[in-house]
Parts: structure tokens; sequence; C-alpha cells
């Protein structure tokens, strides 16, 4: 962790309080494995000069506001997104709010008005893709050129490929949401999480199978309808304990559910009181949803998930130690 971290909510906030900076730019949703390869430049680039290591994301998306039609469904939010440029190393992260405004600064506007006077960029390092500016009139050429003409450094750095792939936001979304929960924590260099409150269900799953914490997820991208290998963190903070369990997402056919749901049992039980909010990273899939002619039937399987989740976290903690 870094000790002087900073987050700033908007760039009236950071301005005289930011720089000098080495800075990346993005939306960073996610900050999967080719985000996490640009901060750690940036933190480089930062330390050899004695700057501060700065990345800038937006919030909500861009294309919220430019392209509602095309808007993505987030995969973590501006606070989960800072933790984890924190952990990279980090030491100012700032949220800018996109407005239909802010969107209609020029290329040129962004970099006088934003990158240079308000936060007192030295460097400023991007993707290969990266598009600033009104109508994504800049490009990396572009910014190559005002860093000559304003006296700042400008780096690119190519995107990450694993198995032949791309990797980007809209791919491990398309995982996540097909179930391929696995392959999706590859690139995101940790498990996809759903983080949110914890509501009152039917109350029928809880008399007649297992207890259950159903999460009301919001926004965030859910993986395929299934049941799922999970760990889950209750009261989210980064010192709570993770616990074994098993998810449903899905519609609780079982019980003539209609609403999407997001169920957890934990392995261990629980005891006292219900939290109020809980973390839940999906570690695997186990099967797909299904309905089922009883309670008993139900109950039955449950066991069995749990039974093999048990079993999957048995051999993690053999492998680690083992290490």
């Amino acid at each position: 962790m870094t000790p002087d971290f900073r987050l700033y909510r908007g760039l009236e906030e950071a301005a005289g309080a930011f720089g000098p900076c080495a800075i990346s730019i993005g939306v960073f949703d996610g900050v999967h494995c080719g985000h996490r390869r640009i901060l750690r430049r940036v933190v480089e680039t930062a330390a050899q000069q004695g700057w501060e290591a700065a990345a800038m994301t937006f919030d909500p998306h861009p294309a919220a506001i430019v392209a509602p039609q095309r808007a993505p469904r987030p995969l973590t939010t501006p606070e989960e997104r800072a933790t984890l440029m924190r952990e990279e190393g980090i030491t100012r992260a700032l949220v800018v709010p996109f407005t239909v405004e802010f969107s209609h600064l020029s290329a040129d506007e962004f970099v006088r008005r934003v990158l240079l006077e308000q936060l007192e960029a030295r460097a400023v390092l991007v993707g290969d893709n990266f598009r600033f500016g009104y109508r994504h009139g800049g490009d990396t050429r572009l910014l190559a050129q005002l860093g000559q003409r304003h006296g700042f450094i400008t780096e690119v750095i190519p995107a990450v490929r694993r198995r032949g792939r791309m990797v980007s936001s809209s791919e491990i979304r398309r995982l996540i949401e097909a179930g391929e929960v696995g392959k999706a924590a590859r690139l995101l260099e940790r498990p996809h999480a759903v983080e949110g409150e914890v509501v009152a269900g039917h109350g029928v799953g809880a008399k007649l199978t297992v207890p259950t914490l159903n999460l009301r997820p919001g926004e965030a991208v859910l993986p395929a309808r299934g049941v799922y290998i999970t760990r889950t963190r209750l009261e989210w903070s980064e010192t709570a304990p993770w616990r074994p369990s098993v998810t449903n997402v899905g519609h609780q056919p079982s019980f003539t559910g209609r609403a999407l749901a997001v169920e957890t049992h934990l392995l261990e039980g629980l005891s006292g009181e219900s939290p109020r909010r809980i973390r839940v990273e999906f570690l695997r899939r186990l099967r797909e949803e299904k309905k089922f002619a009883s309670a008993e039937e139900l109950r039955a399987q449950i066991l069995r998930d749990s039974a093999r989740a048990a079993r999957f976290f048995r051999q993690l903690a053999a492998r680690r130690g083992a290490c």
C-alpha cells in the first residue's frame, strides 16, 4: 500500500494539490492486467523523477453521456478502482465527473487546461488505443505532438495479450456474462467481485432448504445464471476474513422467483445477526441453475454443491501450503 495516497473527486479539488506528476488516463474499468502494466510504468517513471504517480478515471463511464445505449455495466466502482490503483503504487487518483461539458473539451484544451494547468503533468503514459478530446479527436500520435509542443513526456504502452486475445474490459465482461469466471480472473489478476446490501429474501429457502444471504447487486456485471464456488466477506473491509461459500445467480425457479437474485450460502454458517453488506468473489462455476421438483431435492443438491466447494477450498489450501 502507498502511505501518502490521495483520492480526489473532481478537478477543482485536485487543482494546485496534485502534481507535478506522471499520469495515466482512462476508465480503467476492472483495473485488469493491461491497466496494471500501464500503472506500474507510471509508478516507475514517477519514482525516477521524484514526481507523484497519478491516474485519472471517470464516473460515469463516458459512454453513458455520449452514447447511453452503448454504455456497459461496470466491472468496478470508482472507489474500487482507486483501491486497486493504490495497490500498484499510485499516489494520486482522480475521479473526474464525466459531463456533457467535459466531453466538449477539444484535445488541445484537455491537454492545456486539465493536464498541464490543473494537474501539472510532466509525463503522460497511455495505452495504444487511447483517444481523448471532443468526439475522440485526439489519439496517441496527437498526444505525442502536444507533448513535444508543451514539454511533457509521452509514452505509449502496448496492449497485453493472453493466449492470443487482447485483454480488455469488454472481453472480461463477455467472459463473466458467459459464466467463465476463472478465465476472467486470469485477465483481472484477481476474482471478479460483486458488493452490495443484504436484503430480505422470500424466506422460503431458509425454512425449506438452507439459509442464504441475499445480495442486491446494483449495476454491477453479473455472471451467467448458475451456481458458483465463491468466497464472501461480511461488512466489507480490507481486514475482514474471507469465508468459503456457494452462490446462486438466477431467478429462483424452484420457488417461482422472477427477479434476478444473488444468493450466497456460507459453508461454515453464520452466527449472530445478518450483515448489512457483503462482497462476493466468484472463483469457479459449478453448474447451471435448474428447477427442482421439491425442497428436499433442492436441499440435497445444495449439500452436494457445498461438498464440492469444500473440496475445492481444501485443495486450494493444500496447494498454497506446498508453495
